[in-house]
């Protein structure tokens, strides 16, 4: 019984061995690299080269993650390689994962078990290999870490992480320089772009823009202001066409910005819905996003938003000055401003807090006003009146000559207007007026009195008109 036994136990031992050894495997290898194009050789300290040679033929493989930007479509290569040669690669599964400042993103490879369709975990034979391409665009600035795990099967799950780190920096600035308001539902946004490498101390050569938009808020839409592309369409078309495919003037029509350079963008985002240009655009509605799409030296293509536009208040100065330093221009959205203040106070139940619909209960802008007006010639201006209170109310509106310089009223200087509705209920009404002097003056000194209660609500400026001693035509 004896010997039986033995013989039992070294089969079995001899059959753990032999599991044992199937079940082992080779320890894998991670190779990754970025995908990136190549840079143009430069010559070394202290050759000698000629002014013509800065730059040679030669292009060199980058030796590290190299300079990123915001923007950029990051693509990078994983390759597991089975450097034993005898035993496989048993199992093998790949996770990558890139970690951004604020949060972990997964990218899926064809090495990830997850995603596999027939849910099976390769096999690597010795001497043999797989990679797998991973690409992502970067939209966050800051500290970036590329996360890959390879798990293995050798007697057990086993794991092998590495972290590649790296930076991603702004190659450029874009800011709304300015917003005016052109209208109750109109808003010319000034985009400026600029390239800031050199800032961030970063090596970064020119920056070629390919293209800009503006990416409007929902009801919206945006239009680029081209002065150029308006003088060229006076031109003959066919010479036009001509001028475009030539490769200079494709050059010289594309923006080009070296570190430092910046350049400006206008464009006009209006309402484009029926709804939104009911309501009009108040202060602090989005406008949206502005967009630009680059390529750097090498042709590496990239795209960057700006931080959201927003609509900025309307603001006029006061008899005292204590209320502001800038002016309201004509059209300025005045009333879209004190609609939507009043609609934000009704809906909190907010009161006495001094919001600008109670500033304002009434507003009165012009409808079309002239540009300029010849001397001692009278022109109508039409007034368009807004009742944004909660209770009608019997308005009169006054021009007072006190209080008007330059340009004043021509014949009656008060009309009664009468019961007008609240919450938006308005009328129009004509006045005439006429220029004394040359120059540019405001239409000042209107009121509207409350007949009832002998409140009185002083108008901002209401336009600005140039009087001019006579124009083109006479």
């Amino acid at each position: 019984m004896t010997s039986v036994q033995q013989i039992s136990g070294a089969s079995a031992a001899v059959n753990s061995l032999l599991d044992e050894a199937v079940a082992q495997s080779a320890v894998p290898t991670l190779k990754v690299m970025r995908l990136q194009a190549g840079i143009l050789g430069t010559p070394a300290a202290g050759a000698l080269f000629s002014s013509s040679q800065l730059l040679s033929s030669n292009l060199l493989l980058p030796d590290s993650f190299g300079v990123i930007h915001v923007g950029e479509t990051f693509s990078a290569y994983l390759g597991v390689l089975n450097s034993s040669s005898e035993l496989p690669v048993r199992g093998l599964s790949m996770v990558a994962q890139l970690q951004t400042p604020s949060r972990r993103i997964l990218l899926p490879t064809a090495l990830d078990a997850r995603n596999n369709n027939n849910s099976s975990l390769r096999e690597v034979a010795p001497g043999e290999g797989v990679d797998a391409l991973i690409s992502r665009r970067l939209e966050e600035v800051g500290q970036h870490i590329l996360r890959v795990e390879v798990s293995y099967d050798s007697g057990g799950a086993k794991t092998l992480r590495k972290f590649y780190r790296f930076n991603v920096t702004n190659p450029l600035q874009i800011t709304a320089q300015s917003v005016t308001r052109s209208g109750d539902a109109t808003c010319l946004v000034s985009i400026n772009v600029e390239n800031i490498m050199d800032k961030q101390g970063v090596t970064g050569g020119a920056v070629a823009i390919s293209s800009i938009g503006f990416d409007a808020a929902d009801g919206l839409s945006a239009m680029e202001i081209n002065v150029e592309d308006e003088s060229d369409e006076s031109n003959d078309p066919g010479q036009n066409i001509k001028q475009r495919q030539s490769a200079v003037d494709l050059y010289d029509s594309t923006v080009i910005l070296h570190p430092g350079d910046s350049y400006q963008y206008l464009f006009s985002v209006s309402a484009e819905s029926e709804a939104a240009a009911l309501r009009g655009i108040a202060c602090g509605d989005e406008l949206g996003k502005a967009v630009v799409v680059f390529q750097k030296t090498m042709g590496e293509l990239g795209k960057i938003y700006s931080s959201p536009v927003m609509c900025p208040p309307t603001s006029f100065l006061k008899e005292d000055g204590t209320q502001n330093s800038k002016f309201v221009i004509n059209a300025s959205g005045l009333s879209v401003d004190v609609a939507a203040a009043s609609a934000q106070r009704s809906s909190s139940s907010g009161r006495g807090n001094g919001s600008l619909d109670e500033v304002l209960p009434v507003t009165v802008e012009p409808i079309d006003p002239p540009s300029t007006m010849r001397l001692s010639v009278p022109e109508k201006i039409s007034l368009l009146v807004v009742n944004h209170s909660s209770e009608t109310m019997n308005l009169q509106i006054q021009l007072r000559l006190s209080r008007m310089s330059g340009v004043v009223v021509c014949g009656p200087s008060f009309v009664t207007l009468g019961s007008v509705p609240p919450s938006g209920g308005s009328c129009t009404i004509d006045f005439r007026l006429v220029a004394l002097v040359a120059g540019l003056f405001s239409v000042t000194g209107c009121f509207i009195v409350d007949l009832t209660t002998g409140m009185e609500v002083e108008q901002p400026k209401l336009c600005f008109i140039m009087l001019v001693t006579r124009t083109n035509n006479d």
